[in-house]
């Protein structure tokens, strides 16, 4: 969740830190700082945002080639100048920063604090610092087997970066649990939590597995094992380029990652859906197909947006190639004794790849026999790396930390996957694979006709910019559409929203519907349309204030609501690609109107690296 930048070479290390910095500010954080040698250690750090630390280097000065920084989303203690990262040692040696959590740290602490150390705040960071003073004195060792030997005693997770005055051209990382990797130039090298901070300067780069650390010099670098084993890393190149992590003319990453949706959801097909030959072709699954074409049941695990993607799959999954599926919460599934074995197959989501909890599932269902896959954005990310196969969605990055093409981008492959599966496991006709495939290819103009709708929907986001709350019906593939929808306003505007199956809204939420109450129903021309019709019209009998995304022929539900979205026709299963634009559009502009912080908005961060 937080972010880490490091530097070693020719160039000035707080002019790279503070840019690399900024680029991750989309990972959420409430404070930041950096630590530079030259001669001493020079720490900087406080509070606030990356441009608070940029006017107290530029007022303080911190010279220097070699440095670490860091943005700290608050874990343990509260965001203040003191907890924020870098930390000292008690000599005042060496800096440290850390992305994760000491599971350890109280019992840790208590030891040192036995010991005389004296800690100035209260992160289970600062005890890293120390206990690793610590070992050094005790065992006289040197610095990097200090590290080491700290580091087997830390029980939680950790991407760490250090900085030594007493070793002035080097810096040494770590990582268990939590993404670090290593951007390789000439007489240089950089240091980030993901790939952003350093495409401008390189895209060579070699990521660390857990239980992995490395030396860093201007010549090069030294990968180890924590345990001291030397290893060989493979050397990866980016896909990614500086454009892609602009804003590109839009005031805000969220808009524009909202306007690429045409062109994200035609790259993630792009290659995989074969029109002229009615099939799908998806190379990273293609080794484990009859396995998982044989499998008794699927098992979806993620989290936050993913698992609302993961709902829509069942629906496809069940529907189209008539597989049994069930979506589980990553975060809740290796806390139970889940009953998954070698006849389950397991499919993980995740935009990041670095999902703490859905790795955590990932590890847990391997460790029981279950074939595992994946779906992810992020090349070389873990998830990516420790699944038995899966498939990229080839959506870019994505810096709005409110996801919205993450998950078209999701969606649309959990539907390919299903039409292949569907064709394979002889339950779905040539002929209606051909109707769904040529349906797909279509989706990416329908996508683009829909975002040109914004001016139409700014409307009715002034009219509802300040409501206290929002309720959101949806039936069958549409219902985890209301669940994001509801999800995307309450991340960004900071209005409580829920979303509801159409139906259930009779088993209570119906007690909230008055004249106040913006209701959004998603009401397509499916086989539900008639339900819907019938619970439009309670809440109607209610004066609840209606916003209805429908189809453009459906005029019986554009003629009832108080505002109506329309959305092209499509085949039914494939309306989730469209119904939930609008939503995101809806949830941008009242968080505009409301003057949040759409990009980063409070207490979130993009990459969840702790549980």
């Amino acid at each position: 969740m937080c972010g880490i930048v490091g530097y070693i070479g020719f160039r000035e290390a707080s002019d790279v830190i503070i840019k690399g910095l900024k680029r991750l500010e989309y990972r959420g954080y409430d404070s930041a700082g950096i630590a530079v040698l030259n001669g001493d250690v020079k720490v900087r750090k406080g509070k606030g945002k990356v441009v608070n630390l940029e006017k107290m280097v530029a007022e303080s000065g911190a010279a220097g080639t070699v440095g670490i920084g860091h943005t700290r989303w608050a874990t343990h203690g509260e965001p203040n100048d003191v907890n924020a990262h870098p930390h000292t040692d008690g000599t005042k040696n060496f800096a440290l920063v850390h992305n994760g959590i000491i599971e350890n740290y109280d019992a840790l602490k208590k030891e040192l604090l036995a010991k005389g150390h004296v800690f100035e705040g209260q992160t289970d960071t600062e005890v890293l610092a120390h206990l690793i003073e610590e070992i050094q004195k005790v065992a006289k060792t040197d610095f990097e087997t200090a590290v080491q030997m700290a580091l087997k005693q830390v029980d939680g997770t950790y991407g760490i970066a250090i900085v030594n005055k007493n070793e002035p051209d080097q810096i040494i990382v770590a990582r268990k649990g939590s993404p670090l990797l290593l951007g390789i130039g000439d007489d240089e090298v950089f240091i980030a939590s993901d790939a952003s901070p350093i495409i401008e300067y390189t895209n060579k780069v070699i990521y660390l597995d857990d239980d992995e650390m490395a030396t860093i010099t201007r010549e090069g670098y030294q990968v180890k094992t924590i345990s001291n084993i030397e290893l060989s890393k493979e050397v990866h190149e980016l896909e990614m380029s500086i454009e892609q992590i602009e804003k590109g003319g839009f005031p805000h990453f969220m808009l524009k990652e909202i306007h690429e949706q045409s062109q994200t959801i035609a790259d993630c097909m792009r290659g995989r859906l074969m029109v002229d030959q009615n099939r799908i072709v998806l190379g990273g699954i293609e080794g484990v197909l009859d396995r998982l074409t044989n499998a008794k049941r699927l098992v979806i695990a993620a989290c936050g947006t993913s698992w609302h993607a993961g709902l829509v799959g069942e629906y496809l999954l069940e529907y189209i190639a008539k597989l049994p599926v069930e979506v589980e919460y990553a975060s809740e599934f290796r806390y139970r004794e889940p009953l998954i074995g070698p006849d389950d197959v397991m499919l993980v989501i995740s935009q990041s790849g670095e999902t703490a909890d859905t790795l955590a599932a990932v590890r847990e269902a391997r460790q029981r026999g279950a074939l595992v896959l994946g779906i992810c954005n992020v090349v070389g990310s873990t998830i990516a790396r420790e699944t038995d196969a899966g498939v990229y969605t080839h959506a870019g990055p994505e810096i709005g930390v409110a996801s919205t093409k993450a998950f078209t981008a999701q969606v649309t492959v959990l539907s390919m996957i299903s039409i292949l599966l569907g064709q394979r496991r002889k339950v779905l006709s040539e002929a209606d694979a051909a109707i769904l495939i040529k349906a797909m290819s279509e989706i990416p103009g329908k996508v683009a006709q829909i975002t040109e709708k914004q001016d139409e929907i700014d409307h009715i986001s002034r009219l509802f910019a300040y409501a206290p709350n929002f309720l959101y019906l949806g039936r069958s593939y549409n219902f985890p559409v209301a669940l994001e929808g509801a999800l995307k306003l309450k991340e960004i505007s900071y209005i409580h929203a829920e979303g509801y199956p159409a139906a259930e809204m009779k088993h209570g939420p119906i007690a909230l519907i008055d004249e106040h109450m913006p209701v959004v129903v998603l009401a397509v021309t499916d086989h539900t349309n008639e339900k819907m019709i019938s619970n439009i019209e309670e809440v109607r009998a209610r004066k609840g204030r209606i916003i209805a995304i429908t189809t453009e022929s459906n005029h019986d539900v554009r003629n009832l609501a108080e505002f109506a979205i329309t959305i092209p026709d499509t085949h039914d299963v494939l309306t989730p690609l469209l119904t939930v634009i609008p939503l995101q559009i809806l949830s941008y502009q009242i968080a505009v109107y409301r003057k949040a912080n759409v990009d980063q908005p409070r207490n979130l961060a993009k990459s969840v690296t702790v549980e």
